[in-house]
């Protein structure tokens, strides 16, 4: 029961953005378009979760290392289970996005 709730809070073992990123992992911003031009981490790709599940073609290859994120880490959790549950193998979701830069 433990280990069910570390994993739907996501408290399982830390993961090493900066190291994924190094490896070539994806960002995935699921924001709307305009809180993306406000600001996002470069090199980002902008999907907004509410149109991703339409848009799975822009990820091409399901084995590739995805990191989601959005403002606070709600939308970028919806977003890597939308993810996992269309085969992609390895999605880890990265919070909101401020966050993560400062991690990568």
């Amino acid at each position: 029961m433990i280990t069910l709730l570390k994993k739907i809070l996501g408290l399982g073992p830390s993961v090493n953005f900066a190291e994924l990123a190094q490896q070539g992992a994806i960002v995935l911003d699921v924001r709307s378009k305009a809180e993306f031009s406000g600001g996002h981490i470069k090199g980002s790709v902008n999907i907004p979760v509410q149109v991703l599940q339409n848009n799975l073609g822009q990820l091409k290859d399901k084995n590739k290392t995805i990191i989601t994120c959005c403002a606070s880490g709600m939308r970028s959790a919806s977003a890597k289970s939308i993810l996992k549950s269309n085969g992609f193998t390895s999605v880890h979701n990265g919070g909101g996005w401020s966050s993560l830069q400062s991690k990568l």
